[in-house]
């Protein structure tokens, strides 16, 4: 793992993708069956929230974060067994009003 010359990434950035690996690697742990729904269900909410979610939107950035946190806190447990999706909805995630 070298330099790389892509772009250089934010603060925020780093968190997200370590976030995001952090639940490949949880999901590794898992059964065949629940490693498959897990990963489908990871990657398709990170590209939702990429996609929805304004960059400059910090608060609710950061709010998803420490939600991420806390459900790959759980899926790191051996009890667990799976994910399920929450949608959580706010009406003024592209665009907020302040």
């Amino acid at each position: 793992m070298g330099a790389s010359s892509g772009p250089r990434l934010s603060g925020m950035q780093k968190q997200v993708l370590s976030l995001y690996r952090g639940f490949l690697r949880a999901a590794r742990a898992k059964s065949a069956e629940d490693r498959q729904q897990i990963e489908s269900l990871v990657s398709s909410e990170f590209r939702r929230n990429a996609k929805e979610v304004d960059r400059k939107n910090f608060l609710y950035i950061e709010y998803l974060l420490r939600r991420a946190k806390k459900q790959l806190d759980q899926l790191r447990s051996p009890d667990i067994v799976g994910l399920s999706a929450l949608n959580v909805s706010f009406s003024q995630t592209k665009h907020p009003t302040n």
